[in-house]
């Protein structure tokens, strides 16, 4: 039975520093009727990711900053209650970038039909959706992994570090992760078989890091930033090819983020970094989403979620990525379907 009213979350203040509980509103709304080629939405999963913060601030960047007292948007997983579309049934799965809500109103050509049979649908968030292609096009298109080279991947055991890291060693690389805790370290070498793993937190890690890397540095898949990049950009090697997709460290820092002076490093290995956003490579998803989701269902590679209990619990998840609470692709689980067949 459809309630007459739900919840959503709103952007109520822009955080200077870390975000807080009191940076997010819920808001109560009645749900409007449906209108034509229109479907009523109702959230199972939602994702919430690091990206999201830097749409908190007010700056010109890819993608439209969120605006205040309007809800914050990103990848849902829902499944219709009412459809005034062609395209759609009652209990149909699907996906799309959405308000973080309990329910949305969508138009059905925003949206996009999930097969519960093909994949688990929480892949559609993480491995088979925008964090697996991310993990792909940058390692593949930037980073062009060789036989027998050396891939460094910070942030290794978050959702696209896990993901970058084994497509690494599908391509024959000698692949060293960097995470923050030991139970991630052990994940990335047990679990997802990287061939070395240290931990930044660590008082040695400078040490642990040369070590695990007796041969320099070919390829940096760089999630963070920092001092952990300052690191690993020291050890570069001839030709190297040092992928940017994330800064996770200085999100929540207010001031200008400052490093060593790093130029002459790269010219003095001739080596390439070059920084991308996925919807780089929106044109050539399918490819993407082919290969991965064939790796998978051969088992050549494995994912890990997080999934938080509650739609209240959605800034609480949100915050927690900068704590690195998360292994792997960090989810909330909103509800459980009505209608779908999972």
């Amino acid at each position: 039975m459809t309630p007459n009213t739900y919840k959503e979350i709103h952007l109520a203040n822009r955080p200077e520093g870390t975000p807080t509980d009191k940076d997010f509103n819920f808001i109560e709304k009645e749900i409007p009727s449906i209108g034509k080629d229109e479907v009523l939405l109702r959230t199972l999963y939602l994702s919430v990711d690091p990206y999201m913060r830097g749409r908190m601030k007010d700056v010109k960047s890819y993608v439209e900053p969120f605006k205040l007292n309007e809800a914050i948007t990103g990848g849902i997983l829902a499944e219709v209650v009412e459809s005034n579309s062609d395209k759609f049934q009652q209990g149909d799965v699907v996906n799309g970038t959405l308000n973080w809500a309990e329910y949305n109103v969508a138009n059905a050509q925003s949206v996009q039909k999930v097969d519960p049979s093909l994949a688990p649908i929480t892949t559609r968030l993480g491995i088979l959706g925008l964090t697996g292609l991310t993990a792909y096009f940058g390692l593949l298109d930037i980073g062009k992994p060789q036989q027998g080279e050396t891939v460094v991947v910070s942030g290794a055991a978050g959702a696209v570090g896990s993901v970058v890291g084994q497509i690494a060693k599908l391509k024959g690389a000698h692949v060293v992760g960097i995470a923050g805790s030991q139970e991630k370290i052990d994940y990335l070498i047990n679990e997802l078989g990287f061939d070395a793993a240290v931990n930044y937190k660590s008082d040695s890690f400078k040490e642990d890091f040369k070590k695990a890397i007796p041969n320099g540095v070919d390829v940096y898949f760089d999630n963070v930033g920092g001092e952990v990049s300052d690191a690993v950009i020291f050890e570069i090697n001839r030709n190297a090819r040092i992928v940017l997709c994330g800064t996770i460290s200085s999100y929540n820092n207010p001031e200008a983020d400052l490093g060593p002076r790093i130029q002459w490093k790269f010219i003095t290995t001739s080596s390439m970094m070059k920084g991308f956003t996925l919807g780089d490579y929106a044109h050539d998803f399918k490819t993407g989403a082919q290969a991965l989701a064939g790796w998978l269902q051969e088992g050549k590679l494995k994912y890990e979620e997080t999934i938080t209990e509650g739609f209240e619990k959605t800034p609480e998840a949100f915050l927690g990525l900068f704590e690195g609470s998360n292994l792997g692709k960090q989810l909330v689980k909103v509800a459980d379907p009505e209608f779908a067949k999972l």
